[in-house]
């Protein structure tokens, strides 16, 4: 799996894996997502999985793992895109509106439903 990075805005990045993100892969973009993380100024990461065909429930863990870090430091982590199989897998879970994909055709439409505990 290969994965890129572009910065998209002030204080957003853009992650865009390409490929299956299963158990042979998913180690990769939990350390992307821990480098994005660690960036100054980083206040949203919108993970663009349109080159995703599939995604497994280690994928499903590094995506939480991620939004989970990211809302500990003040940020947020959305998914976007996603194909129709791997936006099923993101229902069937119950992690799709955590992590802001909520309508039908796989585009994140809201903010993911994170929030920080004081």
């Amino acid at each position: 799996m290969h994965i890129g990075t572009r910065d998209t805005g002030p204080g957003q990045l853009t992650v865009a894996p390409t490929g299956e993100i299963d158990m042979a892969s998913a180690a990769r973009l939990d350390q992307t997502l821990d480098e994005v993380l660690r960036r100054a100024g980083v206040v949203e990461i919108v993970v663009d999985l349109t080159d995703v065909p599939y995604l497994d429930s280690t994928g499903v863990g590094s995506l939480l793992r991620g939004a989970a870090e990211a809302v500990g430091r003040g940020a947020t982590l959305r998914v976007t895109n996603a194909r129709p199989v791997v936006a099923r897998v993101l229902r069937i879970t119950a992690v799709d509106g955590l992590l802001g994909l909520t309508d039908g055709d796989g585009r994140s439409t809201v903010q993911p439903g994170w929030r920080r505990l004081s």
